[in-house]
């Protein structure tokens, strides 16, 4: 993984980029639901903009997630353990907060009307935090944050905002409740982040690439559970042309990074 650069001037200012960075990643969420809000998006659109961004996501897994992780440690437990603890954990999380009335997040057509707020919250914050502590990771094992890594969280972040935020907003929910509701789950990347530098500081090879492919697992288990199967359901079999243009993307970024 080739690296951004920032100085290591001592913790403070690390720990306040590895926040910055986490909210910059995060803050497309923002961005994608003022594009939602002010331009009317057809379900067709939606659909292959979220296949675009599952494409980039994808890409991100592959080779700044678990190439990274296995180029870490000598041997295949630690990743192994770490894409299934992952996955383990998410499917978990993902099963309660749908069981608590947040199952239709990501629905594009108004399916949040009948949830429960606080668990569209959730699991809105479920969908990014594995993502977001790995922008932390990086900038304590580099000094720097992963550029391509970065690109593809932001990138990716845009079809999953439009798409949620034209659902609350058929669904009913006000202007400015969705805009706070984006807003917040920004800050709490940051903050994800940050923890992402801050508590793997003294880890070995083997628990950074333990953690790697945690967060590969619960975006893996994210994008088969959640975010694919709406882009297929409303842009059909061309979803597949732009996932593999999304995965292309990133993939020249990574290399040109």
């Amino acid at each position: 993984m080739a690296w951004a650069s920032v100085p290591r001037f001592g913790d403070e200012p690390l720990m306040a980029a590895a926040f910055g960075w986490g909210t910059l990643a995060a803050s497309s969420l923002l961005i994608g639901a003022l594009v939602a809000l002010r331009f009317r998006i057809s379900l067709p659109a939606i659909g292959l903009i979220m296949g675009f961004g599952a494409g980039v996501l994808i890409s991100a897994v592959a080779f700044d997630l678990v190439q990274e992780a296995a180029d870490k440690t000598s041997g295949h437990g630690a990743v192994i353990a770490g894409l299934f603890a992952g996955c383990g954990v998410f499917f978990g999380g993902d099963w309660l907060i749908d069981h608590m009335g947040g199952g239709d997040r990501k629905d594009p057509q108004g399916a949040q009307e009948d949830g429960s707020a606080l668990a569209i919250v959730l699991g809105t914050v479920l969908d990014g935090i594995p993502e977001s502590m790995v922008i932390g990771l990086t900038i304590f094992q580099g000094g720097a944050v992963g550029a391509a890594y970065l690109a593809a969280v932001f990138i990716s972040n845009l079809p999953e905002s439009i798409s949620s935020t034209t659902g609350l907003a058929t669904g009913g929910w006000k202007k400015a409740r969705i805009l706070w509701l984006w807003i917040v789950i920004a800050v709490i990347s940051g903050l994800a982040s940050l923890a992402g530098y801050s508590l793997f500081q003294h880890s070995s090879p083997d628990t950074v690439a333990f953690v790697l492919t945690f967060a590969a697992g619960a975006i893996i288990t994210m994008l088969a559970d959640t975010m694919m199967p709406e882009a297929y359901e409303h842009g059909g079999k061309l979803v597949g042309v732009v996932t593999t243009l999304g995965f292309a993307t990133a993939f020249v970024i990574h290399t040109l990074d």
